[in-house]
């Protein structure tokens, strides 16, 4: 996995956190919400719930951008952590894989 990882300045960081915090004040954001579905396990748990993602983090070398960030439920959040979506992808399916089981 650590070859995935970019060394983020901490300057860049800090702005890129303030563009997520505008971003959630725009009307794109606010409509993205209003589904109050979750964009990984696509349950419906309301607008109120839901947080935003990063598909790549921050940490990650991702950027504050409407093609980067997604609605998504707290459990989903937390799981995901600073993962990109194929570490994502993989991980879900090793749950599966233990569930069949």
């Amino acid at each position: 996995m650590s070859e995935f990882y970019a060394s983020t300045d901490p300057d860049e960081l800090k702005r890129e956190r303030a563009r997520a915090r505008e971003l959630r004040q725009s009307q794109w954001w606010k409509r993205r919400l209003a589904t109050g579905i979750c964009y990984y396990c696509r349950r419906q748990v309301g607008p109120r719930t839901l947080t935003m993602d990063h598909l790549v983090p921050l940490g990650r070398g991702g950027r504050s951008a409407r093609g980067n960030v997604v609605p998504a439920c707290k459990d989903c959040n937390t799981r995901k952590q600073s993962l990109l979506p194929v570490e994502w992808s993989e991980y879900m399916k090793s749950l599966e894989n233990v569930s069949e089981d």
